[in-house]
């Protein structure tokens, strides 16, 4: 028997039910609900609280102390530095990582619409597409955020939640990842363990996704290069192309700046990452 530690949302729970599933044949797994900062604050934006790493701290801790064996997370929501004592022991394949655009379509947005969304990610790019956006902050689970849309001219997800949940709006428009780069790891999941855990690291390497993996730590060193967080307005998107990793990123000057991209492909997709990130900080700087 493995405790996996997780945030209690219904995602959250999606999310370590199919890892249980996928380590049924080696382990049985039993979850450990864990509230974090991020799910307490939730009329705060998340880059007042402390970024990406609100949603992971008191999950990663869990693991730490003993509570749990492993934590399961939305690779999207880690930080790209991993604490002393853990190691991310497991990316199974990754689910669609892209964006989409709840209530409307991004072509019939009327002049002006508001557009509601917590990510500056996704205000700076969809600003380059449609310079006459407005935003509003929209935070909470899946459900909390469907049923708020219509409040809204559209709210802005993630597909693979929506996918992952059985869930199915009315107006979905699937945003492409060259128009709309996602977040790092997006649309992946991370399992973590301790890192002098030999047990369970090996019971994690059987659900292990080569590719997926490969991908997701060059987006990780790509991330880890800018600073490590979510609070820079930043995206990364890899995939394989002939046996290389193919990678798009962008940056902004700033939550209302302009948005910087760059493309590159590499053997080596840690050292492609790093390469674009640093072409990116120099391009806001210049």
């Amino acid at each position: 028997m493995l405790r996996a530690a997780t945030r209690g949302s219904a995602l959250a729970r999606w999310q370590t039910a199919h890892i249980a599933e996928l380590l049924g044949r080696v382990a049985d797994v039993e979850p450990l609900l864990v509230t974090t900062s991020g799910d307490r604050l939730v009329n705060e934006p998340i880059s007042a609280i402390g970024g990406k790493g609100v949603f992971v701290k008191e999950v990663q801790a869990a693991v730490l102390d003993g509570r749990a064996d492993l934590a399961v997370h939305s690779a999207k929501d880690l930080p790209a530095i991993t604490p002393d004592g853990l190691v991310l022991a497991a990316v199974p394949t990754r689910a669609d990582p892209r964006d989409v655009l709840v209530g409307c379509r991004l072509d019939d947005l009327p002049e002006g619409a508001l557009v509601a969304t917590g990510a500056a990610r996704r205000r700076v790019q969809l600003r380059e597409l449609r310079s006459d956006l407005r935003f509003a902050e929209l935070r909470g689970n899946i459900g909390t955020r469907l049923a708020k849309a219509a409040d809204f001219d559209a709210v802005v997800m993630a597909k693979a939640a929506l996918d992952r949940l059985g869930e199915h709006p009315p107006v979905v428009d699937v945003l492409g990842c060259e128009a709309m780069v996602p977040q790092v790891g997006q649309g992946a999941l991370a399992v973590e363990c301790r890192e002098d855990d030999d047990r369970v690291r090996s019971v994690l390497a059987a659900i292990q996704d080569p590719v997926t993996r490969r991908v997701v730590d060059a987006e990780r060193a790509f991330l880890a290069t800018l600073g490590g967080d979510c609070t820079l307005p930043a995206g990364a998107h890899a995939h394989i192309r002939d046996a290389k990793v193919a990678m798009r990123a962008v940056l902004a000057d700033g939550p209302d700046g302009r948005c910087h991209a760059v493309v590159g492909e590499g053997d080596d997709g840690e050292a492609l990452g790093q390469d674009l990130a640093r072409q990116l900080l120099q391009a806001v700087a210049r």
